[in-house]
């Protein structure tokens, strides 16, 4: 049931009730599961996909029937996996060799883990582990090799970070480190999704040889998700953004969170605004790539969240205070937007672009390079689907076409120029045919409700053509009636 105040916003916001609306109601998935045709094991899997995350669950049930399953088993192993990192009550001894061998896991029937703290938000899907394990094995060989690939690459950088004694005390240090850290969290699972699309043929190879693109496409996710969560990592006893530029603006990280330095704070959160806005234009890039719809949908909905997501904490002092998250009805817009086609989805990509730019202030140290960052995104979305302004193009046009000679008239039709000038005639007669039409029914419909258009003559042939007061009216009516015979 949605609260009060969810009601009083949706009725505000009316047009975000819609794309709710419209969303749950009128949104046809583009392939649907056939539940029937499903293991015991694979719907338990299914419902522990909706469990840990509602919005990935929505579009990895409607992906094509080939990738369906790789997909979803893909998720959930590297959920369970960054469970195991992201829970600060399991000990290094026991996380490490965890974390470094969970790609062996894989491969072990039955295997399960009830070793994360009871405050685990994921912790039942380690728990139930077992059927994730049995689908796996089910899963085509070459999938099989992709997704142990990625894990074992994941499960390595993982375990170096949560050895480093450094990163545990203070946080990430460097951009260098934070942009791998996100290559091992978000930027392996864009190559393994890739690898998958491509195997299945649903993606375009040429994305393999730029390797760089799909890197941004996890990079661009992670680094939007980290932004976002700030406060709940503080509060966690985590640091996920770099001394190096958050100690251009603070002395100590906890002073991001006291009031007295909001400006300082929110000209750091523009800094990290600033590192992730340069993945923008090559997602857009890697979503050319895609030949299927629902796999565009898939890769496409969540950058679309981001960028708007983005667009929210850009210089909004709450982000240091809670988190911040677009409501269901932004979000539903988005997936409707998203789930069409690229130019809708640059579309969105230049609106949430603008409104950075708009939002953006020449106090800001980063003002001039956000600038730019924002003009690059637009100028990649113009590359690919170049807008075509009426008013600059006659401008452009006006010299050459003062400094050209006259064009010689063409000669004139006389066939063409007749049957112009009936058809005129015809549409014509056929408006004032329409006219009489309507007019004729309007005064008979008047005629038959008592209208005394014999009156209304006299009272015109008199000179008098305004209506007349009510005892000037009844006296001259009275004089064409006759009375009772």
């Amino acid at each position: 049931m949605p609260s009060a105040s969810d009601v009083i916003y949706y009725l505000i916001h009316f047009q975000e009730l819609r794309s709710i609306i419209q969303w749950k109601i009128w949104h046809a998935p583009v392939h649907e599961r056939n539940e029937e045709k499903e293991s015991i094991t694979l719907r338990k899997c299914f419902d522990l996909l909706e469990l840990t995350s509602r919005s990935f669950s929505g579009v990895i049930q409607e992906l094509h029937p080939e990738l369906l399953v790789p997909v979803a088993v893909f998720y959930l192993i590297l959920r369970g996996q960054d469970t195991i990192e992201d829970d600060m009550t399991i000990s290094l001894d026991e996380k490490i060799p965890l974390l470094r061998n969970f790609y062996n896991i894989l491969e072990k029937e039955g295997w399960n883990y009830e070793g994360n703290g009871p405050n685990e938000k994921d912790r039942e899907l380690l728990v139930k582990f077992e059927v994730v394990v049995e689908e796996f094995r089910k899963v085509k060989p070459t999938y099989r090799t992709i997704i142990k690939d990625i894990t074992q690459k994941m499960g390595n950088g993982m375990a170096d970070y949560a050895a480093n004694a450094e990163h545990n005390t203070n946080g990430v240090d460097t951009v260098e480190d934070y942009d791998l850290y996100c290559h091992y969290v978000a930027g392996l699972v864009g190559e393994g999704l890739t690898r998958l699309f491509v195997e299945s043929g649903l993606a375009n190879p040429a994305l393999l040889e730029r390797p760089h693109l799909q890197e941004s496409m996890g990079q661009f996710l992670q680094k939007t998700n980290i932004i976002r969560d700030i406060r709940e990592d503080a509060d966690d006893k985590r640091r996920f953004w770099p001394k190096e530029i958050w100690s251009k603006h603070v002395d100590k990280f906890e002073d991001l969170f006291d009031p007295k330095n909001q400006a300082a704070a929110l000209n750091c959160s523009s800094d990290m605004v600033l590192d992730a806005l340069k993945h923008a234009d090559e997602c857009l890039f890697y979503l050319a790539g895609i030949k299927e719809q629902s796999v565009f949908n898939f890769a496409a909905i969540p950058q679309s969240m981001a960028i708007a997501t983005l667009e929210l904490v850009f210089r909004n002092p709450q982000v240091f205070q809670k988190n911040v998250k677009i409501t269901k009805g932004q979000a539903c817009r988005l997936m409707v937007q998203s789930a069409q086609n690229l130019q809708t989805v640059c579309d969105v990509f230049r609106v949430h672009t603008r409104k950075i730019h708009r939002k953006n202030t020449p106090k800001d140290p980063n003002f001039l390079q956000i600038s730019i960052a924002c003009a690059k995104v637009e100028q990649f979305i113009e590359s690919i689907f170049p807008s075509q302004n009426p008013r600059a193009m006659i401008r452009e046009q006006a010299p050459a076409a003062d400094a050209a000679p006259a064009p010689q008239a063409a000669p004139s039709d006389p066939t063409k120029e007749a049957e112009a000038r009936t058809e005129m005639m015809y549409l014509m007669i056929a408006c004032f045919g329409t006219v009489i039409f309507i007019s004729t029914i309007m005064i008979g419909v008047a005629w038959l409700l008592g209208a005394r258009f014999d009156v209304a003559f006299d009272q015109v042939k008199q000179g008098s053509a305004r209506i007349p007061a009510p005892d000037k009216a009844a006296e001259a009516v009275s004089r064409y009636d006759h009375g009772e015979l």
